[in-house]
């Protein structure tokens, strides 16, 4: 995988975390890019929206992308996804066996990749990706910090 192209991912996750800004939701986006570096799924959060706790952007990544290839497993592929994700979606991707994570801001408070419980440095835990941080971070980051800023000073 070249920068260039991982840039060009991280981005359109980016921009799916941007479209899930504008629809209310937590400003996170995820993409998951096939082993020959075609985009399989793209998706933003939409737990308000569905009213589905488990509609996280990687939870409906994963879904579209095993629909995509009708399989449960996506080896050989990649997800790019904006925010360290929390412990469910990272043993989701364990699951799915992704083969490489590349996420852009840390989340101490609620990541599950290098923070909180570390999912993948369990012995129980079947798959391990290889995980790659900070990617698009200060873009990424910067759209969590206005969002949560925004509804602050709203009350919501």
């Amino acid at each position: 995988m070249t920068p260039a192209a991982a840039n060009d991912h991280m981005g359109l996750a980016l921009a799916e975390a941007k479209a899930a800004a504008a629809r209310g939701e937590v400003p996170v986006g995820a993409v998951v890019v096939g082993p020959d570096g075609q985009v399989l799924a793209r998706a933003g959060n939409r737990t308000r929206e569905l009213n589905d706790p488990t509609a996280h952007a990687e939870i409906l990544a994963i879904r579209a992308a095993a629909a995509a290839l009708g399989s449960e497993r996506l080896t050989g592929c990649d997800l790019y996804v904006t925010l360290e994700p929390c412990p469910m979606c990272a043993a989701a991707i364990s699951f799915a066996r992704i083969r490489r994570l590349y996420f852009g801001a840390a989340d101490p408070k609620g990541g599950g990749v290098l923070h909180g419980p570390r999912i993948y440095n369990h012995a129980t835990c079947h798959h391990t990706p290889d995980v790659y941080d900070r990617l698009g971070e200060a873009e990424a980051a910067e759209l969590l910090k206005t969002f949560f800023a925004v509804r602050r000073q709203s009350g919501g």
